[in-house]
């Protein structure tokens, strides 16, 4: 996957906690460890973002739209 260069603001004490885990080889570079972090962050917002989905669903109906159709399908199997 290709990368693009931006450019961002950051606080200065963050800059210097990087600068720190950078110098203590947690990360190769700035880049890398700003691109983990933001992309962990996406992660974690899509993830949310489902399972606040998944609790408006009503488990009773759901139960039911998976069941259907499945009593007529079983009438047509073959008996083993």
């Amino acid at each position: 996957m290709g990368t693009t260069k931006i450019a961002i603001s950051i606080d200065k004490k963050l800059v210097r906690k990087l600068d720190r885990m950078v110098s203590n080889h947690v990360f190769p570079n700035r880049s890398k460890a700003i691109q983990q972090a933001v992309e962990e962050k996406i992660i974690r917002i899509d993830k949310s973002r489902l399972a606040r989905e998944c609790a408006k669903l009503d488990p009773t109906f759901e139960k039911r739209l998976a069941d259907e159709g499945l009593i007529q399908d079983l009438e047509k199997w073959p008996e083993y």
